[in-house]
């Protein structure tokens, strides 16, 4: 045997060819099933971290955001059956969000399959239809060429995640292997030049195009070009649900979020559209309102979609012009078309902005506590990297309407409606660009659960400011309960901790805010601790959202009945 062919473990295998991958994270709740890739990792410990979370929940939303940050697969490993399937939060999300990422999932041995051996699973089964390829390496020898395909699928056409079993004693075999020798990367795909040609024929014939931009493969030039595009064809731009740091919301062109909460003048220029292009978005349940914006499957008005996965071209809305091609080079292709905009376009375009700067401005609510004011006095004074991340709630709607993103990315939030994503993303984004502010928005049920992360960032010294919105209730369920079964309400209040003595006896900052006017100097108080922070804020709950008040969707309710 030469000493090219010196055996090595599994797990040894595994971590040498994630490390030639480029990983320099790995989010996880370790596990005897695959403690050989941790001794494997220990050997790269210099290059590649490894953040052990308190739930695996926590773990996979970790590796998620981590995705949706970088544009890498995220990295996540848990032990098998229970580990497994608190990890299925994230993966969901990647799966609906787009976001390249791998699981691991440490496996029964192999001669103890198919005996519903100690938490054995098949996970073939369980994860087949959250991911887009899930296996099981039964041969260390064949580690290099399944890890190779787990990145390129992860990475290709529409991303998301991959999912990859490892049996425990798979991965303490000494064998001799051929290491992969270069990483993954994501293929190119760039529009047809005869789609262009089609495209800029339908923008000169147009008079009133409208944009969506969204979704999975942009970069901060991608944005630049496409703003440029938009502005020389004078076309009013929306972003999809949760993907509004796609296009600079200050810009000019910019006519605000299409998502839940949807303005209704945005709602109408949609449909008042002879030409609507949709570029990145899947055009899902939320972004077309219950798919009632527009005709299904064909719509009304002159339809361009393009998406980087040729699965999604067609799946639901007809498009008369679809064009398979990821956004950078989509793009750039768009920006070079040139120029043709006419008066009534530009009018349109201020127009669009104007009801979006209206739309912005804080609300009057109950109580002594107003949010849009808060998220308006955070849009002014975070530097403008700073990273906004929410789960799902009602409260998650004052950050996506009060709150200005200014780049690319600066926004994490899940278009799955994932509850308690907002906490452990939060501290992916720390730990990855540490440089950068990032701000947690939160409800008091959405942080509740995976709240416990708190203990990860501090380990980890991710200065994350938590805000923990406080109304004593599951709010999004209470408002449809009201609607549909008023004054019936019933499992939807919530028992909360003192949220702020909960962060202290984590070792962090924690204050509560009960006045708006008191909001600003509490936060610089929360900076200038230089850890992790939980403002707990607690607001009337009444003020259900920035346009109705609890009361009045009772009303609504009781008036439905009547």
């Amino acid at each position: 045997m030469t000493a090219s062919q010196k055996t090595r473990t599994g797990g040894d295998i595994l971590a040498d060819q994630l490390a030639l991958q480029g990983v320099d994270t790995v989010f996880c709740v370790p596990g005897e099933s695959y403690l050989a890739v941790i001794d494997g990792l220990y050997n790269h410990a210099n290059a590649i971290r490894m953040i052990n979370t308190r739930h695996e929940g926590g773990a996979s939303n970790m590796a998620e955001a981590y995705g949706k940050l970088t544009g890498k697969p995220g990295i996540c490993m848990v032990t098998r059956g229970p580990g497994a399937t608190n990890a299925a939060i994230g993966l969901h999300t990647a799966f609906q969000d787009s976001t390249p990422m791998i699981l691991f999932v440490g496996q029964v041995a192999r001669d103890a399959l198919d005996r519903e051996a100690f938490q054995e699973m098949d996970y073939r089964k369980v994860f087949g239809e959250m991911a887009k390829w899930v296996a099981q390496i039964d041969d260390a020898r064949r580690i290099p060429e399944y890890i190779s395909r787990a990145f390129h699928t992860a990475l290709s056409g529409r991303p998301g995640p991959v999912v990859l079993a490892l049996p425990e004693d798979m991965l303490t075999d000494d064998v001799v292997t051929a290491d992969i020798s270069r990483a993954a990367k994501a293929p190119s795909i760039a529009p047809a030049t005869d789609d262009m040609a089609d495209l800029e024929a339908r923008l000169k014939a147009a008079k009133r195009p409208f944009m969506i931009v969204g979704g999975a493969t942009w970069t901060q030039s991608a944005v630049l070009d496409i703003q440029a595009f938009a502005e020389n064809w004078g076309i009013p731009t929306g972003a999809s649900l949760r993907s509004q740091d796609c296009f600079d919301n200050r810009h000019p062109n910019y006519a605000g979020d299409v998502g839940i909460a949807l303005n209704p003048k945005l709602a109408a220029r949609i449909r008042e559209s002879d030409l609507l292009l949709v570029v990145g978005p899947r055009l899902g349940e939320m972004t077309t309102q219950g798919y009632t914006l527009l005709g299904l499957p064909e719509p009304e008005q002159d339809f361009v979609h393009v998406h980087p996965g040729v699965g999604e071209l067609g799946r639901v809305y007809l498009p008369d012009l679809a064009i398979n091609a990821r956004m950078p080079e989509f793009a750039r292709a768009a920006r070079a078309l040139g120029a043709d905009k006419s008066a009534e376009r530009e009018e349109r375009v201020k127009s669009a902005h104007a009801d979006y700067l209206a739309r912005i401005q804080p609300t009057e609510v109950p109580g002594p506590v107003n949010m849009g004011r808060i998220v308006a006095w955070l849009n002014e004074t975070l530097p403008e990297d700073a990273i906004v991340t929410a789960g799902a709630g009602n409260y998650a709607v004052w950050a996506h309407r009060f709150f200005q993103h200014k780049m690319y990315r600066s926004q994490l939030a899940p278009t799955s409606g994932a509850m308690g994503y907002s906490v452990p993303a939060a501290i992916s984004a720390k730990i990855t660009e540490p440089g950068r502010t990032v701000v947690s928005f939160n409800g008091d049920g959405c942080f509740m659960m995976l709240g416990q992360e708190l203990a990860t960032a501090m380990q980890f010294n991710a200065a994350v400011i938590f805000l923990v919105v406080n109304n004593g209730m599951l709010g999004t369920i209470r408002m449809h309960q009201e609607r549909h079964y008023p004054a019936r309400t019933y499992a939807t209040n919530l028992a909360n901790p003192d949220f702020a003595a909960l962060a202290r006896a984590y070792g962090a900052f924690g204050e509560t805010v009960r006045r708006t006017e008191d909001f600003e100097s509490v936060f610089a108080d929360a900076v200038s601790s230089g850890k992790a922070a939980v403002i707990e804020i607690i607001v009337d709950p009444d003020a259900l959202t920035p346009d109705q008040t609890l009361t009045a969707a009772r009303a609504q309710g009781e008036a439905t009945q009547t």
